[in-house]
């Protein structure tokens, strides 16, 4: 089904607050849903806001929850989601990260104890969009093997960067350590495809193509040990700096009825302050490597709707009813 971009976003807002959020909170994840699909990351738009639903009905998201915020320092904003989303302490918080960056060059925002972030490209678009650059980094429970450990001990820990870019859409990456989002794992074992070598073990710790293996075993580092090192390196920064769970220490997004507790740190840089004219510079090298053959992240093209598969849309129609109750639903 086909739905315009306001009529999607209306369906996941009234969803989201049939499954027990607060107005704000629905409308910031609605919002964040959106983007992802426009995206193009429809892994990580209506599919995870599946996960969302689930979660808020389970209590792993406290729906209710009203971030705490800030300011140890002119350029340092602490946001402490109290349970709840990620988007909703970022949005509330937006705008004064914004003003630090613009004033002083560089801002900061730390925010921990949230359920996971989501699309992490969300965060850093808006103020690549603002002629900001951003840097982000998120950890999430414990789904990555490293090295020779028998199980996962790290989150997906993606990192996202974007720039501004004059005249076009801004440069975006956007990537998980690990050699492939869960998401996609979970895709395959309901569709039944097989996955890659390389991207998951089995419960055993023995390479696996079969992802429902991978789903009771557990995701690899993109490279081996350079992913890994990557791998840890947002841990530290997204859960040590902030102060939220470590991906060991971190509950389930999908089970249970704690909330996961992670972190996000993101960097924002007013690059006119250095190169008065980088935007202006990065489009002209961009458009030099595409010409080169070199794909450029970030760009898409412009969409007036939203296509969703039914059964999708039906899942997120049956709210606010519990998993077990949706399953038996016929």
């Amino acid at each position: 089904m086909r739905l315009t971009i306001e009529g999607a976003r209306e369906m996941a807002r009234r969803a989201v607050l049939a499954a027990g959020a607060s107005e704000a909170a629905a409308a910031s994840l609605a919002d964040a849903t959106i983007a992802a699909e426009l995206a193009g990351r429809p892994s990580v738009g209506f599919a995870h806001l599946l996960d969302y639903l689930d979660s808020l009905v389970a209590g792993r998201i406290a729906g209710s929850a009203i971030p705490e915020i800030g300011f140890p320092a002119p350029v340092a904003i602490r946001i402490d989601a109290r349970g709840g989303i990620a988007q909703l302490g970022f949005d509330l918080a937006f705008d004064a990260l914004l003003e630090r960056a613009g004033l002083y060059g560089l801002a900061l925002l730390s925010q921990a104890n949230s359920y996971t972030v989501g699309e992490l490209g969300y965060y850093t678009r808006r103020l690549a969009e603002a002629g900001l650059i951003g840097l982000a980094l998120a950890n999430g429970p414990a789904l990555v093997a490293a090295g020779k450990s028998q199980g996962a001990v790290y989150g997906t820990n993606p990192l996202s960067f974007a720039a501004p870019v004059e005249g076009g859409a801004p440069l975006l990456i956007d990537q998980s350590s690990s050699a492939t989002a869960f998401v996609n794992i979970r895709r395959a074992a309901g569709t039944g495809e097989a996955i890659p070598p390389g991207w998951a073990v089995d419960a055993s710790a023995r390479p696996t193509t079969d992802p429902r293996a991978a789903l009771t075993g557990a995701l690899l580092a993109f490279g081996g040990e350079r992913g890994a090192n990557i791998a840890l390196m947002v841990e530290t920064l997204a859960a040590g700096l902030t102060g939220a769970n470590w991906s060991l220490d971190a509950p389930s997004f999908a089970d249970g009825c704690r909330s996961p507790g992670v972190g996000l740190l993101v960097v924002a840089l007013k690059p006119s302050l250095f190169a008065p004219d980088f935007s202006a510079r990065l489009a002209a090298h961009l458009a030099r490597l595409e010409a080169k053959g070199v794909h450029v992240p970030g760009q898409r093209p412009a969409r007036s709707d939203i296509e969703l598969p039914d059964a999708l849309l039906e899942a997120i129609a049956r709210y606010p009813l519990g998993r077990s109750q949706r399953s038996a639903t016929p």
